[in-house]
């Protein structure tokens, strides 16, 4: 599959490049990265130059979709769609310290979900979220594009390490009208 460029209103939405491996370093740097994503810790150069060289190969194959996320000429953080099969896939994301707070993740992500469920796209008919309990800022964003809370997923997560954490799970429909629904992790 060719890399899809896409475009929302603050950002673009490309294949992540050799000239990101430096910002791909430094944000990974990051302690919640870190606690809530699949990247190794300690994350070093070679890492990030992998995740690269990795990203254009699933692209190749059609097995992964993953977009740096651009605001301007600043990376502002990666999303994709992983775990893909049987008309599914999973939507993942991470965020740059520097960049959090301003909406860039439920933007980007509005669009990976409209091209997911696009013909044009891989006309999937269900995406599913998961995060580390206690994610909250994740789990906000998937809320707020539409996904519906479905549980929690007991030692269901594996970081880079190995290491097990009970997972929240979220499910989005194509048919759903992505208006934001109550998640009972987030209430009170």
């Amino acid at each position: 599959m060719e890399p899809v460029t896409l475009h929302t209103e603050r950002l673009e939405l490309s294949i992540p490049r050799d000239a990101d491996i430096d910002a791909v370093l430094e944000a990974c740097q990051d302690p919640d990265i870190q606690r809530y994503t699949t990247v190794p810790s300690p994350y070093e150069r070679r890492h990030a130059e992998e995740f690269v060289q990795r990203v254009a190969k699933h692209w190749d194959d059609g097995t992964e979709q993953t977009w740096a996320m651009r605001d301007g000429e600043t990376l502002a953080g990666m999303i994709g769609l992983y775990r893909q099969g049987a008309g599914s896939a999973e939507l993942g994301y991470w965020v740059a310290p520097d960049c959090r707070g301003r909406g860039l993740v439920t933007e980007a992500s509005r669009a990976v979900l409209d091209w997911a469920f696009s013909v044009e796209g891989l006309d999937l008919d269900r995406v599913e979220w998961r995060a580390v309990v206690g994610n909250i800022g994740s789990a906000r964003a998937a809320r707020t594009v539409g996904f519906r809370y479905e549980g929690t997923l007991r030692q269901a997560l594996r970081n880079a390490a190995g290491d097990r954490d009970d997972g929240w799970i979220a499910g989005l429909l194509a048919t759903d009208d992505r208006t934001p629904q109550p998640w009972p992790v987030l209430e009170g």
